[in-house]
């Protein structure tokens, strides 16, 4: 059986490692420009080389966005970037615009190139134009449905990839105007402020006697903010499309979000695989997916138009049962300790979960916290600290470390 590639977002290299470790097939990243996430962490040429080398090494394909709309400025330097990105042997860049897509094929021919969504991708001549001019993939828009879907890919013969976990955008295939019209911050350029998510009044004085429906409660209504996508409990519907990819949404969110959607992702995956006719949705990675910090979970336009629930009507906040400590770097057999490098801080008879790619979700209670020089202390409040403290289970470096909100 040929399953759809996993891939992952990787913010930074470290993102990179993990979303690697925890069962990506492949990661898409920036450069330092030309990305639309100007404020994830993005990669220097030094850490692409070292994140190439990382993921080539496990057999891990490494995709670079170079997605804008571009300016005229904007397209200063850029051939002389995409040359050394072929040189640095990138797998894929995605692309957006016809400009670059010109440029691609001009200064590196033999560059794989894929249709970003920002291309607006939604029917099936559009997919037969892109393979006409050399693209190998096409991003499909999330406005698609199931249906849909399966008729671009019973019509071409080109490799398809589909959003399935993540952030939605209101605007149409996220060519958003609010934020560069608000505060002068281009969306289109790497730079959105997220100005979907504040707080709206909406009012048409012109229209007399209509209304669209706003639910609001004390502090307003937050119209424009829509609800993260889920498609864990599909994944069978998902493979019978035929997608080549499963694309998961997040090169700006957090170490803990990347590891916990991949493993899920991945471990759904693989139990399809081992048995098709047998497979079974598990609840309990549905409930995984809510300890990471994210909206209320739709399943977008996958069953064609939404309910008009699928909204966040009552806050532009995100739904947080569970903080991200730590990640174990260490795991001592002989007194059944784990070294922890810190990442928020963490106090002496914490109950903290533990989790990995080959680590099943398990509770400890922390007896005790040693620092460096082996002395006991009561919390650990420095990120990047190295502590250790008793775990009876045995876990594994890049293994993650998470306490639930109240205890």
């Amino acid at each position: 059986m040929k399953l759809p590639e996993l891939l992952a977002p990787a913010g930074d290299l470290d993102k990179l490692k993990i979303a690697i470790l925890y069962g990506a097939d492949a990661v898409y990243l920036a450069g330092e420009s030309y990305g639309l996430r100007e404020k994830a962490g993005n990669f220097t040429k030094e850490e692409m080389k070292e994140g190439l080398e990382f993921a080539h090494k496990r057999g891990v394909k490494v995709y670079v966005t170079i997605n804008i709309i571009p300016h005229n400025e904007d397209l200063e330097g850029l051939d002389e970037y995409i040359k050394n990105l072929e040189e640095l042997g990138v797998d894929a860049i995605i692309v957006a615009d016809l400009g670059i897509f010109s440029i691609v094929k001009e200064v590196a021919p033999n560059l794989e190139v894929h249709i970003s969504t920002q291309a607006n991708n939604v029917n099936w001549r559009t997919a037969k134009f892109w393979k006409s001019q050399g693209a190998q993939r096409v991003i499909l828009a999330r406005e698609l449905s199931f249906a849909e879907m399966r008729e671009i890919r019973d019509k071409v013969d080109i490799s398809l990839e589909a959003f399935v976990h993540g952030a939605m955008c209101i605007s149409y295939s996220g060519r958003c105007l609010l934020s560069n019209y608000m505060n002068g911050r281009d969306a289109n350029r790497g730079a959105c402020a997220h100005s979907c998510r504040w707080n709206y009044t909406l009012m048409e004085e012109q229209r007399s006697g209509e209304y669209y429906p706003v639910y609001e409660d004390e502090r307003g209504t937050y119209v424009f903010n829509s609800k993260d996508l889920c498609m864990i409990e599909y994944i069978p519907e998902l493979i019978d499309l035929g997608l080549d990819s499963l694309k998961i949404e997040g090169r700006m969110k957090s170490l803990h979000y990347v590891a916990t959607v991949i493993n899920i992702y991945r471990r759904a995956l693989d139990e399809y695989a081992r048995d098709p006719k047998g497979y079974e949705f598990k609840e309990e990675w549905l409930e995984e997916l809510k300890k990471i910090s994210h909206r209320h979970y739709t399943t977008g336009f996958y069953f064609d138009k939404p309910e008009e629930d699928e909204q966040n009507y009552d806050s532009s906040g995100y739904s947080r049962t569970y903080d991200y400590l730590g990640i174990i770097r260490d795991y001592l057999p002989e007194s059944k300790e784990a070294v922890i490098e810190v990442r928020s801080k963490i106090f002496k008879d914490d109950l903290v979960e533990i989790f990995g790619p080959k680590t099943d979700t398990f509770e400890e209670k922390l007896e005790y916290i040693k620092n460096e020089d082996g002395e006991e202390i009561p919390d650990a409040p420095h990120p990047h600290q190295l502590i250790t403290v008793k775990v009876e289970k045995e876990v594994s470096e890049y293994d993650l470390v998470r306490r639930k909100r109240g205890n």
